[in-house]
């Protein structure tokens, strides 16, 4: 799941797990008990899957990974979770060593480990159902702030979120037949209820760890709802279900008596990459889940105020997390620089011509709402015989150039470009490179349509900057963040434009950032 869908994911947890895809490649034995797999067709398939069976491994790279491999485990030793190391670090060079912790030396068998006892668990040197076990050694803590930062103190308390029991059925045909149950549940925190932006976590049980195996324990007893309580974390728990005899993609005919996860191929050869029936319907539930995410609330009502023969005024009503608002013509911003009030008049349109509008909130993070609807304003007047292009945007801004961009007109194959009221040229593209420019000074465009012998309006005016020679920012990822030159994306702060890792979201990290070009920022 980590390797096929590592464009959703950020990083991974591995308690007693084998190298990628091994059990498509050999008999399963050889990825268990004391065995040293090969890895080397492991990482060939992953790089001649990557970008189409499997998500791009440059994803990978940026991953966090925790491994645990107990002393006294001997149905998945460390033999093959050292095989797993290599294929991530040292051998496959999917990600950096600094990413990836590997605790061995845990004195554990075949279990998961936690620092609490819990009503029927096992001891930490069996290996026996349900194969959670007080170790002296929170496991969820050491996955969780491994991949996602530090956390606040966990809930040793009674839980103040909800369990919420789902039909699988809905994620994958014939559930219980391709190894899922009709039943799993998600835990969510009450923050998450009430509002707050959470992170999911998807937490995988064992063989033998299913709810028709162990009942509820593996849910409830492994620790991720107590630091999920206090994290805003939500917790989904897929269920997997034992199995009647099928083939598997290694060549045998083998049961699925412990209802594992299939790592071995017993619902199809392709269980290892996207379209694996298991692995797909997870990533189904990821998006249901996820797809809810807003990181602020959409302005509502919004509505035409006033048309003239050039104008449309809009107004909507505040959105009291927002520092500002965005307004959207035709599907392009019509705003040069943040509204900060809840009415916008348009300016320099074409009469008696219609256009469609959306507005969205804009986070002190930068990050933008939905739209939650949309109006239609038709200014006054008769319209022009040919229309003046719209949606004229400047991108790719240096010290000494910008790159001027609009949308075409029906049956119009010139444009003109006007630059501070001057003619500049005359193009057949729906794109202008202006050069030579001088840095750090303001100018002002419009574009024109030619048709035969006929000109028409010109387009709204967009004002836009060159950029000074390069400027650097030395300054902590927190305010980094706060003043848009990087975004926070689950705890790690990310030059915007460039997306580089600048490292943990807060105070103490501090990072060289520097503006190279008009939202575009890159580490120094």
């Amino acid at each position: 799941m980590h390797v096929a869908f590592s464009a959703s994911i950020k990083g991974a947890g591995i308690v007693a797990g084998g190298p990628y895809n091994c059990a498509g490649q050999t008999s399963y034995t050889g990825c268990m008990y004391t065995s040293s797999p090969s890895i080397t067709q492991s990482i060939s398939n992953t790089k001649s899957w990557s970008g189409n069976k499997i998500d791009d491994i440059k994803n990978l790279a940026k991953q966090r990974i925790y491994m645990i491999s107990g002393t006294a485990d001997s149905t998945v030793g460390p033999s093959v979770m050292n095989q797993l190391y290599k294929y991530y670090v040292t051998d496959g060079k999917f990600i950096p060593s600094e990413n990836v912790v590997f605790k061995k030396d845990l004195n554990s068998a075949h279990t998961f480990p936690t620092d609490f006892d819990s009503a029927g668990n096992n001891g930490c040197g069996s290996t026996s159902s349900p194969y959670i076990s007080n170790c002296g050694f929170d496991g969820a803590r050491a996955i969780l702030e491994h991949i996602y930062g530090p956390l606040k103190p966990r809930n040793n308390g009674a839980l103040t979120g909800k369990f919420i029991e789902f039909n699988q059925d809905e994620f994958i045909a014939s559930a219980r037949a391709n190894g899922m149950s009709t039943t799993a549940w998600v835990y969510v925190p009450k923050s998450c209820s009430d509002g707050d932006t959470c992170r999911l976590h998807l937490a995988y049980h064992g063989c033998l760890q299913g709810y028709e195996k162990i009942s509820d324990k593996y849910v409830k007893n492994t620790g991720y709802n107590r630091w999920a309580d206090t994290n805003n974390f939500i917790i989904l728990y897929p269920q997997a279900v034992a199995t009647n005899t099928v083939n598997s993609a290694g060549g045998a005919s083998i049961p699925n008596p412990n209802g594992c996860w299939d790592w071995v191929g017993w619902y199809g050869a392709d269980f290892s990459v996207k379209s694996g029936k298991q692995s797909a319907a997870a990533k189904k539930m990821i998006d249901r889940i996820t797809s809810g995410f807003n990181p602020i609330d959409a302005p509502t009502e919004l509505q035409v105020l006033a048309t003239t023969d050039n104008q449309v005024t809009l107004g909507w009503r505040a959105v009291s997390s927002a520092t500002g608002y965005n307004l959207y013509r035709n599907g392009a911003k019509a705003n040069s620089g943040i509204i900060t009030g809840t009415t916008f008049t348009n300016n320099n349109l074409n009469s008696g011509t219609s256009y469609t509008y959306t507005v969205k909130a804009v986070s002190s993070a930068g990050s933008e709402s939905a739209a939650f609807n949309s109006v239609t304003g038709k200014t006054t007047g008769a319209p022009p015989a040919i229309s003046a292009p719209d949606g004229l945007t400047a991108s790719d801004i240096s010290s000494n150039s910008m790159t001027l961009n609009w949308n075409s007109v029906s049956g119009v194959t010139t444009y003109n470009v006007y630059r501070d009221g001057n003619k500049l040229t005359s193009v057949s593209l729906t794109s202008y490179a202006d050069k030579n420019l001088v840095s750090g000074t303001s100018y002002r465009y419009q574009v024109s349509s030619v048709k035969d012998s006929s000109e028409s309006e010109k387009s709204n005016e967009l004002q836009a900057t060159t950029l000074t020679e390069k400027v650097c920012f030395n300054d902590n990822n927190f305010n980094h963040v706060a003043q848009r030159r990087a975004i926070n994306s689950m705890g790690y702060a990310l030059a915007v434009g460039s997306n580089q890792n600048m490292g943990l979201y807060n105070l103490f990290v501090k990072t060289n950032l520097c503006k190279t070009k008009e939202n575009y920022y890159e580490i120094n």
